[in-house]
């Protein structure tokens, strides 16, 4: 099936812009963090508790697909609270956290963003767009296949070169998830390949970073659902960086639902890919 041509050319950008501004009005209107922990009683569809601010958030990001769809574009949503809602077609596919990073934003730390993704295809080689809204640092990633990564509208053309320690180490990566019961079977690994890590508690940001040259990888240690990274495997494979599902034959064979289903590894170099990889083999 030949993906539909509207819902491709759409203007995703924009709607991205717009949801990432309903999205900072959300925040505003909930500044504590004591505002931030109230939840709704309900699940999300990825099975996480859902806070007032996420269905607030998800509600800003659905008001522009809802505009999208009005305008002619057929598209299947795949959001993190609502899960799959069809919009007229699945030959398109838009994957959608509203929050990334929501333990941090309910806890009033500075590290979450919006994340979307648009993809002609069922898997993480087909996605398209991708889409990050860093809101601690207003910094804002975006990526077209075959385009290019962009960094606040300015192309990512020479990111700084990987950086190794003297015995040959990755200088610097970031983890996710920093659960201690994950963490503790890595840690020999971490030790052998990797000279300090930074956990930032957001995937999509986490993973953005590689575009940039900022760390030299980026690794999760347990499984990870396509809505959290979509949108940045694209950022930092477009940028230059290599991007890898392990659980799979095929590198960027996990496909964009909701369920978790491979850890995650981006580097700067294949030789950094392996040794990460080997960390959560």
């Amino acid at each position: 099936m030949v993906p539909n041509p509207s819902a491709l050319a759409a203007d995703w950008l924009t709607a991205c812009r717009v949801a990432a501004q309903g999205l900072r009005e959300v925040l505003v209107e909930h500044p504590t963090s004591r505002e931030r922990v109230i939840e709704t009683g309900d699940r999300g569809e990825g099975g996480d508790r859902t806070l007032v601010i996420d269905q607030q958030a998800e509600d800003a990001v659905f008001a522009q697909l809802d505009a999208m769809h009005a305008a002619g574009a057929r598209f299947v949503a795949i959001s993190e609270e609502r899960g799959i809602v069809d919009y007229g077609g699945d030959d398109v596919r838009v994957v959608i956290d509203p929050l990334d990073g929501s333990l941090n934003a309910k806890r009033g730390m500075r590290s979450y963003a919006l994340s979307i993704a648009v993809a002609d295809g069922p898997t993480m080689a087909d996605v398209v767009f991708g889409f990050v809204y860093d809101f601690g640092t207003s910094e804002e990633w975006t990526a077209r296949r075959g385009e290019g990564a962009y960094l606040n509208g300015k192309r990512i053309a020479d990111p700084p070169p990987e950086r190794r320690t003297s015995d040959g180490r990755l200088e610097l990566i970031t983890i996710e998830s920093s659960d201690p019961q994950y963490m503790a079977p890595a840690m020999a690994g971490l030790v052998e390949h990797v000279h300090r890590v930074r956990a930032i508690g957001s995937i999509a940001i986490s993973c953005c970073q590689v575009a940039a040259g900022r760390v030299e990888g980026m690794v999760t240690l347990w499984r990870t659902r396509a809505v959290d990274v979509a949108a940045a495997q694209l950022i930092v494979r477009e940028a230059g960086g290599i991007v890898e599902f392990p659980a799979f034959d095929e590198p960027l064979g996990a496909p964009l639902d909701l369920a978790p289903h491979s850890a995650v590894v981006a580097a700067r170099s294949a030789d950094g890919l392996a040794r990460l990889r080997s960390i959560v083999a």
